[in-house]
């Protein structure tokens, strides 16, 4: 423990904590302290603890053993209620909130303001208003239904709920995963504004240059233990994710192999591929053995050209050809087919690639019943030797294939979502921003099974919103904006200052002001 820490009075304070799920250790004699007007940041991998102890804090959970201290006076939460009423507010990483109602309805739900027995609506918007204009967020209509708002504006109406309950600690989990850029440089400023009000805040976040910009002290935890407390700044990336990972951290991404002059033939190919005002003009290929990466500021049509390929969208125009000839792609079954063997890995895994209360099994059964059955019956042998082939190769950390897989690590639930697809053995590996809210070690493993699929003959396309991602591990880059390719970038090539340059099309409208 930090010692300035041991010498300054601290807002709250946990001792001791352990949790157990069953056979599982969540937490182990876990020790934080929070401190106000300090932004204390949370590391660790995906089934480090994280969560669970956040969850303990926010009264999600009761801990089997350990006691918590708020102003040096032990405490006890039975349900969420009681750490909103002791001043705890925490943002997860799933969004909290109701989709069909208003903005102001979600912000103000938990204890909206009365009148004569009856919601003051006026009072309620002005609540929103305020809350909204806190978090940085004055442009979101108080009126807005939820639903209609894209991801990155739900993040923000998130923040601006937890900020209306006026909390004195403010929990944040993986809470800029799904922001642009923009809106995460805001979320900085309010975050720095609300630690020089006094505030204590809990930041969680694998993102490395975040926890650079933010955080006063940071706190590693693995295997449900806290491994070392530590002034930030005093660490390298490199000692700060050995600590994480209980290992050497070396050759993030995989090496690339040297591209031969007499390159195969395509195995996808894209020409004048277009979608209403979203995709157009579309032209580019990838080879068996390739991986090649999307790039560009977010929402410049990344997502929409994976969901065309997949057979998604309706009313797409081109051609899309799978190993030189013409392939018809009206619909995901016909993308999945055995003579496309495409697969898509979507963007959120909880909503768009797992049934959560359903078990490992049954998850990754799903994706081969075709294969493990028949005359409707499950050939039980022929399916857990394909699930624990998966489970082994992904090196997935479960209690079992039949536990719910909703209780994996954000991780682990990712590796099951690759594995499903893998299973189906496809040749054509669509890949949305998968790595999205997952730890280092989970990422670098992810990293290697790309190279590896792609070194067995996959072709992979490979949307990543971090450049990193894209330099280490694309053989190309296509790099779009405002729905086309505006430039492909290779080898030696691939850097960030070419992918910022060319994410803002900075080069093509400075050789088109000089025409």
């Amino acid at each position: 423990m930090l010692q300035e820490q041991a010498d300054r009075p601290s807002l709250f304070r946990m001792e001791g904590i352990s949790k157990r799920y069953g056979g599982v250790r969540a937490l182990e004699k876990a020790e934080l302290v929070v401190e106000a007007g300090r932004i204390h940041a949370i590391l660790g991998e995906n089934g480090a603890g994280k969560s669970t102890l956040i969850k303990v804090m926010a009264g999600v959970v009761s801990p089997d053993e350990g006691r918590m201290l708020l102003d040096g006076k032990e405490v006890r939460f039975a349900a969420p209620a009681d750490a909103r009423a002791a001043g705890i507010a925490c943002i997860f990483q799933e969004l909290s909130l109701v989709p069909d109602l208003s903005v102001a309805d979600n912000i103000a739900i938990a204890d909206p303001p009365r009148r004569f027995g009856l919601i003051d609506r006026r009072a309620q918007r002005l609540l929103a208003e305020e809350a909204l204009a806190r978090a940085g967020a004055g442009d979101i209509h108080p009126r807005a239904l939820v639903r209609d708002l894209p991801l990155s504006r739900r993040q923000m109406v998130e923040i601006a709920k937890a900020l209306a309950s006026r909390p004195r600690i403010l929990i944040l989990d993986e809470a800029t995963s799904a922001l642009t850029a923009a809106d995460v440089a805001k979320v900085f400023a309010v975050l720095k504004r609300l630690r020089a009000e006094g505030l204590a805040l809990l930041y969680i976040s694998h993102r490395m240059h975040e926890i650079a910009e933010l955080a006063d002290e940071c706190t590693v935890f693995r295997n449900g233990r806290n491994v070392e407390s530590y002034k930030a700044g005093t660490r390298t990336d490199a000692e700060v994710v050995q600590m994480m990972i209980g290992r050497e951290y070396s050759n993030v991404f995989p090496p690339k192999p040297q591209r031969s002059d007499d390159a195969a033939p395509p195995m996808l190919e894209c020409r004048e591929l277009g979608w209403g005002g979203r995709l157009r003009d579309i032209n580019f290929s990838v080879r068996a053995g390739e991986v090649v990466g999307l790039g560009g500021l977010d929402g410049q049509g990344q997502r929409d050209l994976l969901l065309a390929l997949f057979g998604v969208l309706r009313g797409t125009t081109g051609e899309v050809l799978v190993d030189g000839r013409p392939a018809t792609i009206a619909s995901p079954a016909q993308a999945r087919s055995a003579k496309v063997g495409m697969a898509l890995i979507p963007e959120d895994r909880k909503t768009e690639g797992l049934m959560l209360p359903m078990t490992v099994r049954e998850n990754l059964s799903f994706a081969v019943l075709d294969r493990v059955s028949m005359a409707g019956i499950i050939d039980r042998e022929a399916e857990e030797r394909l699930i624990d082939e998966m489970v082994q190769l992904l090196a997935i950390k479960t209690a079992g294939i039949d536990v719910p897989v909703g209780a994996l690590s954000g991780g682990n639930q990712q590796k099951v979502v690759i594995a499903k697809w893998l299973m189906r053995k496809p040749r054509i590996i669509l890949l949305n921003d998968p790595t999205r809210g997952i730890d280092v070690g989970t990422k670098q493993e992810i990293y290697q099974l790309l190279r590896r699929l792609a070194d067995a003959g996959a072709a992979i396309l490979f949307y990543s919103t971090d450049y990193d991602e894209l330099i280490g591990c694309c053989d190309r880059v296509l790099v779009l904006y405002d729905g086309r390719i505006v430039r492909e970038l290779e080898g030696s090539g691939i850097t960030e200052h070419a992918l910022i340059s060319s994410a803002l099309n900075v080069e093509a409208e400075t050789r088109g002001a000089a025409a």
